[in-house]
């Protein structure tokens, strides 16, 4: 076996590299530009532009890849909705190019998706319940799947996921639980809404997945998140309580009352069964991850 990450300067695809190499499992990583996780042996990685069909070809010639995990997406649900046009390079074109290409070499391809392809109306979600995206970023994520539920070629899966959070090295964006954590040290002021309910997922558990799906070469759709799911006012709570910070500081509003580009899915959450069952996956507490999280940064 040998795995080709997209993505891989990534929080997830840094937390599938350092997984890989503890398991001495045989890989590739790749990202746009230079190699910026240190834990990444220079030797197992190279840079891929995903929207230029031509070096996806030769990079899947060279390296003979026999599963290929796509971390790699525009995940800026705002920034999505005025730069259309780059979003659907990076999120949907990269895809058909991507499964094109297994599909020529018998490659196992395994995607990452998003809750926000469904409409929070009737969350939580089990992988064959309707979709219904909200905005242009959740519309190319629902192109993408399609372009692997609707082809000949079957060897491939689809891992959706929620608000994927923790710590890596260099990370171009962060993520909530760690600007939370910032902000509440610092006393700021927060305003966080009350009205989005998600089941956050614990990167590592996420890598794990991705991992195991590789090595059972399991096919098909399967939701992977954390099994908690509250709101995200109530998240950033735990997280104050977590550090003994001041919850005064939060202010509870409605996701009316930011004014957001995008219009984002109300109640999601995820039902695990099936990923239980088939990948025999176990995400930790909310607590427990934040106890990692922070022995990590200390």
């Amino acid at each position: 076996m040998k795995i080709l990450i997209t993505g891989s300067n990534g929080l997830l695809g840094q937390k599938i590299v350092k997984q890989l190499v503890k398991k001495s499992i045989p890989f590739v990583a790749t990202s746009v530009g230079e190699n910026r996780n240190p834990d990444c042996p220079n030797q197992f990685f190279t840079s891929l532009d995903i929207t230029n069909k031509s070096e996806i070809e030769q990079l899947i010639q060279r390296y003979k890849p026999t599963s290929i995990i796509n971390t790699a997406a525009m995940t800026n649900v705002d920034e999505c909705e005025v730069k259309e046009l780059n979003c659907r390079k990076i999120n949907v074109d990269a895809v058909r190019y991507l499964y094109d290409f297994c599909a020529a070499d018998n490659i196992h391809l395994v995607h990452l998706s998003t809750d926000f392809v469904f409409d929070g109306l009737n969350g939580p979600y089990k992988e064959d319940d309707t979709r219904n995206p909200l905005s242009i970023y959740a519309k190319s994520k629902v192109d993408a799947e399609d372009i692997l539920l609707n082809g000949d070629y079957k060897n491939w899966s689809v891992l959706r996921t929620i608000i994927v959070y923790g710590q890596a090295n260099n990370l171009s964006r962060s993520n909530i639980v760690l600007w939370a954590r910032e902000a509440l040290q610092k006393g700021e002021e927060l305003k966080i809404v009350n009205d989005q309910f998600r089941a956050p997922t614990w990167a590592d558990d996420l890598a794990w997945a991705c991992i195991r799906t590789c090595e059972l070469n399991a096919q098909g759709v399967f939701h992977i998140s954390g099994a908690e799911n509250f709101s995200i006012f109530e998240m950033v709570n735990t997280i104050a309580d977590f550090y003994n910070k001041d919850t005064s500081t939060i202010t509870p509003v409605s996701s009316d009352t930011l004014n957001q580009k995008a219009k984002r899915p109300l109640r999601t959450g995820f039902i695990l069964t099936k990923a239980i069952e088939t990948l025999g996956y176990q995400p930790i507490s909310f607590l427990e991850s934040l106890q990692k999280l922070e022995m990590e940064l200390s």
